[in-house]
């Protein structure tokens, strides 16, 4: 069986959602693809750091894409190939917005003098 496939029904026995094994199977072919389509059980923690580094430094991405990134990769070595993972090193991590999503909360505009009392 494929790896993919057995991705999927491993996140099926456990009732995860849909849009959780759509999410899941699109990051860890991501995670293949970035490694030269390089099975996942001759990879191991560091090419996982090389990976989630990847997202943040030269994709930019948000640190909540990042989270579900690690979170499909982790889930693929420990749920479907049965391998624990040990320390990850220093891996970059993506910086956290304030107010989540790029959006101001009133309280920091008021701080930044951007609204003013009428």
């Amino acid at each position: 069986m494929k790896l993919l496939d057995q991705v999927r029904n491993v996140i099926r026995k456990k009732h995860y959602s849909i849009r959780t094994e759509q999410a899941y199977t699109d990051w860890i072919k991501r995670f293949i693809l970035f490694h030269g389509k390089k099975h996942p059980k001759d990879m191991g923690e560091s090419e996982i750091s090389k990976y989630i580094s990847y997202l943040a430094v030269k994709r930019n991405v948000a640190a909540s894409t990042q989270n579900q990134a690690l979170n499909a990769i982790v889930f693929l070595y420990k749920q479907v190939l049965n391998r624990e993972l040990g320390d990850f090193g220093s891996m970059e991590r993506a910086k956290r917005s304030k107010g989540g999503m790029g959006v101001k909360s009133p309280l920091d505009m008021v701080e930044q003098g951007e609204l003013r009392g009428r």
